[in-house]
């Protein structure tokens, strides 16, 4: 139940919230450039691009949630419950596995073009983390200043879609998702006009008529709608306090509610974080929502990962 965009202001923004009954334990990981990376079946990697994300981290590794690389490539995984679907290593392929794609993707790609290319020979294989940690079921949004993509392991194959709303919620797939905005073509941010029947004199009793029909639920396709809408209308400023304060309604606009969605056990999904990047800057903005206390406060917190892009450590914070 977690959501993904992004903006252009003056800057290009990206970010996602994360949604869930429970927090394995996340955290701010800066990957400065010479961390080593040992992937699972494609070996030990030196040399590769510093990045900043969201990270659970186990056993020293950092398994990220969404990253930013220092070129402005960003990355999330979102939930594809059902619809994911990973294969045994393939001979040939660059066999990767779910929980270190993000890694293997920013590590080396400065462009979204940069890696569709390194798409073309991959294989996200089934290789779990390790027996507490089976492959999440997940599918991908990769975005810079230029354009967006989606990736998808499913059982057909790897499908890579264009991404032109630069949204992604989870399911269903990407391309239905897509189709399902020809039912809202009529939305819009400004006063409607009497299309009904000439026949019958009706006006507008308020504002905001434009966007009657927009779906206000918490499944994925409506986030999916609504979000869409928000962003592809949204205008700020150029300053960065201005784009950071849109984008972070842009998200608001599909936030949890605590209660609003019981999945069962006493449980209900929450909002855990939304963040922000910069990916001009290299700044990380987050909000985080800490739901083990009894009284709700708000953290907005930003780090750069133009301060730590060299050290020979990665940075838990």
């Amino acid at each position: 139940m977690c959501t993904a965009a992004t903006y252009n202001s003056k800057d290009f923004y990206f970010g996602r919230t994360l949604d869930y009954e429970f927090s394995y334990g996340d955290s701010i990981v800066i990957m400065p450039r010479n961390f080593p990376l040992v992937f699972r079946s494609m070996g030990r990697m030196e040399n590769h691009y510093a990045m900043i994300g969201m990270a659970h981290v186990e056993d020293g590794c950092p398994l990220f949630y969404d990253a930013v690389n220092e070129k402005g490539l960003g990355m999330a995984g979102l939930n594809f419950v059902g619809n994911a679907f990973y294969r045994d290593k393939e001979a040939g392929k660059d066999n990767v596995s779910q929980f270190e794609f993000i890694s293997w993707i920013l590590s080396q790609c400065d462009s979204v073009g940069a890696a569709r290319a390194l798409l073309e020979r991959i294989n996200i294989d089934n290789e779990q983390f390790n027996e507490r940690l089976p492959a999440a079921q997940l599918h991908w949004i990769i975005a810079d200043k230029d354009g967006a993509i989606t990736v998808e392991s499913v059982r057909e194959g790897l499908r890579v879609y264009d991404n032109p709303a630069g949204v992604l919620t989870n399911n269903p797939p990407f391309d239905m998702q897509m189709m399902n905005l020809n039912n809202y073509m009529g939305l819009s941010p400004k006063d409607p006009e009497n299309s009904f029947s000439d026949k019958l004199n009706l006006s507008r009793y308020s504002r905001g008529m434009g966007g009657m029909g927009l779906p206000g639920d918490l499944s994925s396709q409506s986030r999916f709608v609504r979000v869409a809408f928000v962003k592809m209308n949204s205008v700020s400023g150029e300053s960065e306090k201005e784009s950071v304060s849109q984008f972070f309604h842009i998200l608001n606009s599909v936030d949890q509610q605590r209660g609003c969605c019981d999945v069962g056990g006493g449980k209900c999904f929450l909002l855990y974080y939304s963040i922000c990047l910069n990916q001009n800057s290299g700044k990380f903005l987050y909000r985080c929502f800490p739901v083990f206390i009894a009284y709700e406060c708000v953290k907005f917190l930003t780090y750069s990962l133009r301060m730590s892009i060299t050290s020979s450590r990665s940075s838990t914070l």
